[in-house]
């Protein structure tokens, strides 16, 4: 029987380390990669092409929203499944308008993460049920309305409106690397850089870095 191959996307060892254990104990299921930095994720998904990658959200270096936007335009049998210990509504919508094939709780259990893998594999998409209730929730409060209207995602925000490698540098700067730095890491010029930095300011309408921090954190690019 052919197995079902998983990825780990977590920046915490031990995270990746207890998933790995459960996994383990399904028969069909194997683990062919697992990394803890978003560009490696990248990496490594493109290289190993694995069924379903188990990831976070919140990584270094490339968030698992952008990875998972980037993967669901470049390869499409690859099914992202966020692992999260968040259950608002605005994770949720926002990993789901990346084109997430679920969204797993990090409280789950081996029979839940099962689940989720199966159907994932199956094209349904699962939801954890603390998840699940949220969001239904959130409808039904929305119907009744009785919920003051707010944007539960980054869609139509000005965060749209900045370009993928202006998105890069923003959340490079949130986690609090300075120009010359994302130079190096992204291997641009020091100019470069500050052109893309002042553009994706002038977008946002935010002139300041300690602002820029606040946003990408409200907006769930980094926590």
């Amino acid at each position: 029987m052919k197995k079902i191959r998983v990825m780990l996307a977590d920046d915490h060892a031990l995270v990746r380390a207890g998933f790995r254990l459960l996994l383990n104990e399904i028969h069909d299921v194997e683990v062919v990669a697992e990394a803890g930095e978003g560009y490696e994720v990248l990496r490594q998904i493109r290289e190993k092409l694995p069924d379903i990658v188990l990831m976070d959200i919140a990584m270094p270096g490339l968030n698992g929203l952008e990875i998972s936007a980037r993967i669901s335009r470049e390869v499409k049998d690859v099914r992202i499944v966020f692992l999260s210990m968040h259950d608002d509504r605005q994770y949720v919508m926002q990993a789901l308008n990346v084109g997430a094939a679920g969204y797993l709780l990090k409280n789950a259990d081996r029979s839940e993460l099962e689940l989720a893998i199966r159907s994932a594999m199956k094209g349904e998409p699962y939801l954890s049920p603390a998840v699940a209730k949220q969001l239904i929730e959130g409808y039904a409060a929305r119907m009744q309305g009785l919920e003051t209207e707010m944007p539960s995602n980054l869609e139509g925000s000005p965060y749209e409106k900045l370009t993928p490698r202006q998105r890069q540098i923003l959340q490079l700067i949130a986690e609090g690397n300075t120009c010359k730095e994302i130079a190096r890491r992204l291997n641009l010029s020091f100019r470069t850089v500050q052109v893309h930095r002042t553009q994706l300011m002038n977008r946002l309408n935010i002139h300041d870095t300690a602002n820029l921090v606040r946003y990408a954190v409200k907006a769930k690019i980094v926590v």
